[in-house]
């Protein structure tokens, strides 16, 4: 069996490239035992793996060059040797941009598709919505009644990130980029109001959406997002953050208005979701929950075969995807 992946052959020197990916053919060897082997059907895209292209310092290593570029995945066991996976299971794991990934079981967890679509396990009921209810419920801490505002809010972690505010007696404000992002924010998913950044009048518009202050923030974009947010949180407001994807392709934009931190006697934290594996089944279990039950409304970007995948990760990283982005490979 021939195995199609996508390496990483160059790193950026400034915007991420086509040219900075391979797709390649390469033959499966046979399985050894304690092995297992996935047909992967969907392939996670997310803002992360941009720093990960990079050779800076960060929470984790850089990619490798020419090996297959990392990502999360879900797929089908189609061969085993591996006494805890049978085939058939359907697993959820890190097996990188390729088709099919051969496994020592490190990292893989069956889920069961009976209820929730396996798509979803990439996205509102896997790292993506464990990251918004880590960081709402964690770091935000909110009250009923409070105004708790996300960047990004149609995106895989802002839209669940809202819709679980809602559920514990928040107003949820979102920003988004364009006029149908923030429509589909409020009509579908249930926000009290999304703010259009793209419409040139940002901190207006935020204070109009928000005129007695936000309570908590959850960060996605930074620049000039978070440069707007900051004069609008109250005292004591608490940050979540989570991502600054504003910077990773280009240009930093510097946040300024730092003093508010003092003067606002606000809490700022950063977190990586993989560090708190601790609090995963719990998430994991309510977000499964809600989304069985039609609770929880998440969409999906989907691009079509594993050669399409640079150029949707490109697009992810300026702001092409509506919701989840992920690549169908079957």
């Amino acid at each position: 069996m021939m195995n199609r992946q996508v390496l990483l052959v160059s790193r950026p020197k400034a915007e991420a490239t086509l040219d900075n990916f391979k797709l390649v053919e390469t033959p499966l060897a046979p399985l050894n035992d304690g092995e297992l082997r996935v047909r992967n059907h969907y392939l996670s895209l997310d803002p992360y793996m941009r720093g990960r292209m990079s050779e800076a310092k960060s929470y984790a290593p850089p990619q490798s060059l020419n090996e297959v570029m990392i990502g999360g995945t879900v797929g089908e066991v189609i061969e085993s040797r591996h006494a805890k996976f049978k085939i058939g299971d359907k697993v959820v794991g890190m097996l990188g941009w390729q088709e099919i990934g051969t496994s020592d079981g490190t990292g893989l967890y069956t889920v069961d598709a009976s209820h929730v679509p396996l798509s979803a396990y990439l996205g509102a009921v896997g790292m993506p919505g464990v990251t918004a209810w880590y960081g709402l419920n964690r770091i935000i801490e909110p009250k009923a009644g409070e105004t708790i505002a996300v960047s990004a809010a149609s995106g895989a972690v802002g839209s669940v990130l809202g819709q679980l505010a809602k559920a514990a007696g928040c107003r949820a404000i979102g920003i988004a980029g364009g006029e149908d992002k923030c429509r589909y924010v409020v009509e579908t998913l249930g926000f009290d109001a999304c703010v259009d950044y793209k419409a040139g009048k940002l901190y207006d518009d935020l204070k109009a959406a928000a005129p007695e202050g936000i309570d908590g923030y959850f960060e996605n974009v930074g620049g000039e997002v978070l440069n707007a947010v900051l004069p609008r949180m109250n005292a004591h407001g608490r940050m979540a953050m989570c991502g600054m994807i504003a910077g990773y392709d280009g240009e930093v934009v510097p946040m300024q208005g730092a003093s508010l931190l003092v003067r606002s006697r606000l809490k700022m934290q950063g977190f990586i979701v993989a560090e708190h594996m601790e609090v995963w089944p719990q998430a994991l279990k309510e977000l499964g929950e809600r989304v069985a039950s039609k609770k929880l409304h998440f969409r999906e970007s989907i691009a079509d075969g594993l050669e399409n995948a640079p150029e949707a990760f490109l697009g992810l990283l300026r702001g092409k995807n509506f919701g989840k982005q992920l690549v169908k490979l079957i």
